[in-house]
């Protein structure tokens, strides 16, 4: 029901049915992440313990956080030794950033903090298919005396979306290529590149009870508003089943454990008691002949963990600023929340007592959409088409600028701002986009007003 702002107090306000005064914005909803909220704003905004660690779990955060810094090196060494042969970056903070998102491409066009999906495309859905000799994912860095899977190079295509009152804005294309495979590529690999995303909240999103992101699922669209959100089924390597994804741009895995289990694996070529082998996948170089896996222990792993998962989430921003009011009631309105669902709670019992029974505020559904060709990487991940991505988290996106020095969104950061970012949404978002392109310039900027102040 439309409403009138007034200030009151000097606090925005909406008036209800009975015309009694209520704050735009509850306290409950400026604490994004419940109990772990932290109001700091500055550049290390992403990289605080939550305020509700002490004594032992802050010891164990504190703990995971040096791992989570520490550079690892080529084996043998006693210290952080295991790095490659093959690699991507050798520390987790080289790619998230001050524990943010990472910036995709260097200036050269040469990836920085990105990831290269690949997979063998044989047209049928379902758990990727390794590519010979490359796996699922490239390595485009190497230890001394390896030759690296291949560089990455991008360029862009550049076109002009027109808004309704004649504002245009630029938008670019991305286009990628393999430069120097140390191996003939199969003509049927798909690949796609994904920017690292930011680290904290995620033992919230791990926390929300299975039951609560699926009464939001509408696979088949029963209600007929648009929007089919489906959960993704993915593999637990731990207890060999299928379960439903949470974590990465396609879902594509079940638990935070082993999101870093993986990333240890893929990103630095580190072996743990999760993923104890290498990733070889008939690359031979890949093996370097020591007989010294697992690399980490479980410890290590589990520190690094719970540190990933007690990171303090950033508070509501700006909430008594009536612009921000007003976009809050236009993101509504464009149906945004439809997808970038505001609010969950986290099961009471939750393993991290830190992050058990939050009531939080992340913008996801945690499920996937179909987002329209403009998007499409044309790669499936189980039950992830080519044209399918999980709806990613807002809380803090409008500190990405003041933590990581940069405006660059969407899953390979092609968008150059949260205005690009939404002109590229398509598919189930397609009306949304509408809504926003007919909006006045002051409607607009309040809109965005309201993301970044989530």
């Amino acid at each position: 029901m439309a409403s009138l702002a007034v200030v009151f107090h000097g606090c925005d306000v909406f008036s209800n049915s009975e015309g009694a005064a209520e704050p735009a914005f509850s306290e409950e909803e400026i604490n994004s992440g419940g109990e772990t909220t932290v109001f700091k704003t500055g550049n290390s905004s992403f990289s605080n313990p939550a305020p509700n660690l002490h004594g032992e779990a802050l010891e164990t955060h504190l703990a995971g956080d040096a791992h989570f810094e520490a550079a690892f090196v080529t084996a043998p060494s006693k210290i952080n030794g295991g790095l490659g042969p093959l690699f991507n970056n050798n520390t987790c903070i080289s790619c998230h950033v001050d524990d943010g998102r990472g910036k995709p491409f260097f200036s050269n066009g040469r990836i920085s903090s990105v990831l290269v999906r690949l997979s063998l495309n044989d047209g049928t859905p379902g758990e990727p298919i390794p590519v010979p000799g490359y796996g699922f994912q490239l390595q485009n860095r190497s230890v001394f005396g390896v030759e690296a899977e291949a560089t990455v190079e991008v360029s862009y295509e550049f076109f002009t979306e027109t808004l309704a009152d004649g504002t245009e804005v630029e938008l670019r294309k991305p286009t990628y290529t393999l430069v120097d495979p140390y191996r003939t590529l199969p003509a049927n690999v798909s690949l796609s590149v994904r920017t690292a995303p930011p680290v904290f909240g995620a033992g919230l999103l791990d926390a929300i009870p299975p039951a609560q992101i699926m009464r939001n699922a509408d696979p088949d669209d029963s209600d007929g508003d648009g929007i089919s959100g489906k959960p993704n089924l993915v593999f637990n390597e731990a207890k060999n089943q299928l379960q439903l994804g949470r974590f990465g741009w396609k879902a594509n895995q079940p638990t935070l454990e082993q999101q870093v289990a993986a990333a240890y694996n893929q990103d630095m070529g580190i072996t743990s008691p999760y993923f104890p082998k290498e990733n070889i996948f008939e690359n031979p170089e890949v093996d370097d002949g020591l007989d010294d896996d697992p690399e980490i222990t479980q410890q290590r792993l589990d520190e690094t963990v719970f540190y990933t998962a007690t990171l303090g989430v950033p508070a509501k921003r700006n909430t008594e600023n009536p612009i921000v009011a007003q976009g809050k009631k236009l993101f509504k309105q464009a149906g945004c929340q439809s997808c970038h669902v505001p609010r969950f709670t986290t099961m009471p019992d939750a393993e991290i007592e830190a992050v058990a029974d939050q009531v939080i505020f992340p913008y996801t559904d945690l499920l996937l959409h179909d987002m329209g060709e403009g998007l499409a990487d044309n790669r499936s991940d189980f039950d992830a088409s080519g044209r399918e991505w999980r709806t990613p988290p807002l809380w803090g996106i409008g500190l990405v600028p003041v933590v990581n020095g940069h405006q660059s969104f969407m899953h390979d950061g092609r968008a150059r701002g949260i205005l690009e970012a939404i002109l590229w949404h398509g598919g189930e978002a397609e009306q949304a986009k509408i809504f926003v392109k007919e909006l006045s310039k002051s409607e607009r900027e309040a809109l965005i007003a309201f993301v970044k102040s989530i």
